[in-house]
C-alpha cells in the first residue's frame, strides 16, 4: 500500500517535471532570435521533458517487459535528439546562415 503511493508519488512528479521542461522549451522556442539558439530549448524539451515522461511511465508499470521497451525509448531519444540538433546546427553554419547577433538586429539585417 504504501509502496504503490510513493510510486504513484514518483511518477506524478515525472510527469509534472516532463511537462514543465516541455512548457519551458515551448517558451524559449518562441522567445529565443535565431535557428542556433532555438535548438538549443527544443533539444532540452525534447530530451529532458520526454524523458522524464518516459521515466514516469516505465516507474507506473513497475517490472514488466513494456517498462523495459520504455526505458530502451527513453534511452534512444537521450542520445538521438541532442545528436540531430548538433547536426542540423552545423548543417547550417556550413550552408551560410548568419547567427544572430546585436549589431546585425541594431541595423535591421536579421530579425
Amino acid at each position: 500500500m504504501v509502496l504503490n503511493l510513493i510510486l504513484q508519488t514518483v511518477t506524478i512528479t515525472l510527469f509534472l517535471l516532463g511537462m514543465l521542461f516541455f512548457l519551458v522549451g515551448t517558451l524559449g522556442i518562441i522567445r529565443l532570435p535565431d535557428f542556433y539558439s532555438r535548438t538549443h530549448p527544443a533539444t532540452k524539451c525534447d530530451t529532458l521533458g520526454a524523458g522524464s515522461i518516459f521515466l514516469g511511465i516505465a516507474i507506473y508499470e513497475k517490472f514488466s517487459p513494456e517498462a523495459l521497451k520504455i526505458l530502451v525509448l527513453a534511452g534512444f531519444i537521450l542520445l538521438t535528439s541532442p545528436t540531430v540538433a548538433n547536426a542540423l546546427a552545423c548543417s547550417a553554419f556550413r550552408t551560410g546562415l548568419p547567427p544572430w547577433t546585436k549589431r546585425a538586429a541594431r541595423k535591421g539585417e536579421v530579425e
